[in-house]
């Protein structure tokens, strides 16, 4: 999943997310995701990370994008 834009996506994994960028993880704290190394997180998409901690998946995708930037 090599990514050839700079931009993080919903469908991604957030541990990919943080692998490939680093400074998300402040971006996840601030909403209290904090668990980025736990095997589920690993695995799970974005997308489906927000929902389980009731979190609106936009929102948290465009402050993810901006700290990439």
């Amino acid at each position: 999943m090599a990514s050839t834009t700079k931009e993080v996506t919903k469908d991604m994994t957030m541990g990919y997310i943080v692998k490939e960028f680093p400074e998300t993880v402040e971006v996840f704290q601030r909403y209290g995701m904090g668990c980025l190394s736990c095997p589920t997180a690993q695995l799970e998409s974005l997308e489906k990370g927000a929902m389980l901690h009731g979190l609106d998946v936009n929102s948290l995708l465009e402050e993810l994008n901006k700290a990439i930037k």
